[in-house]
């Protein structure tokens, strides 16, 4: 059963760091894995592990990404709305594009879109560059996605959008 989860999702590794830790006799070295898991159509998960050797930390961290993975609003394969995410001091704008654009994104929020299954998007990093923090800013920012009909029905009121071409 669990070869059909795996086989759903796309694992990309984003970052395998060495870490050491200072202990009583000496320092304690160990692996940290950042993982970024998706299907291509509106669930994606970021997962963060760390173990003493590197095959065992990107087992624990795709572990977490299943753990942590979220649905968001993909609109004929881009976003709907402007949107800026924000995790620490880490900001992370993202706007629509149309059809043809591709991913205009640099480092983990172009893996984060991709497997997300945005294929249209422009975005910019501002503020920190952590890779781990932007990668959570980005989900944040598309947690933060709203479809129209939404919203109309959260206000109770009819909104009309003028779009210009």
């Amino acid at each position: 059963m669990s070869d059909n989860k795996s086989s759903e999702f796309v694992e990309k590794i984003v970052q395998i760091r060495r870490v050491t830790k200072v202990v009583k006799g000496g320092k304690r070295l160990s692996f940290r894995a950042t993982i970024v898991i998706g299907d291509g159509n509106g669930r994606v998960g970021v997962g963060v592990a760390k173990a003493a050797e590197v095959p065992s930390a990107i087992k624990k961290a795709v572990h977490e990404a299943k753990k942590s993975l979220v649905k968001i609003t993909v609109v004929n394969g881009t976003i709907p709305h402007e949107v800026t995410g924000k995790l620490g001091a880490s900001k992370v704008f993202l706007k629509p594009a149309p059809k043809g654009t591709g991913v205009i994104a640099g480092g983990v929020i172009r893996i984060v879109l991709e497997l997300a299954g945005i294929h249209n998007v422009v975005s910019k990093s501002q503020g920190a560059s952590s890779i781990i923090n932007n990668a959570l800013a980005t989900i944040d920012g598309l947690l933060n996605l709203k479809l129209l009909a939404d919203v109309e029905k959260d206000r109770g009121v009819e909104l009309k959008i003028n779009f210009v071409s």
